[in-house]
């Protein structure tokens, strides 16, 4: 079995997660930035744990490249919310 056959479950459980719980939780984060709130602890720890988590899928992403764009989104997302929250941060 090729490796990128091997990294469809993995895949498949990394997107059910970013369905049910990360995509969701981030575009909740987003609009609190958005509305020039700040983020609390656990809203930082989310979102170290994200990008965390992002560099470790990162092979898996490298071996599957349909899923990049996808994959470039979601971390594009995780960085305007950690710019806007230190944007409003420095104002408060």
């Amino acid at each position: 079995m090729s490796r990128p056959n091997k990294d469809l479950g993995v895949i498949m459980a990394l997107l059910q997660r970013l369905e049910k719980y990360r995509l969701p939780r981030a575009l909740k984060l987003k609009e609190k930035v958005d509305r020039g709130d700040k983020l609390d602890k656990a809203d930082m720890a989310f979102l170290e744990r994200a990008m965390a988590d992002a560099k470790k899928v990162k092979p898996i992403v490298d071996r599957n490249p349909k899923y990049e764009e996808l994959a470039k989104r979601v971390m594009n997302l995780f960085n305007e919310i950690t710019e806007k929250a230190l944007e409003n941060e420095k104002k408060q």
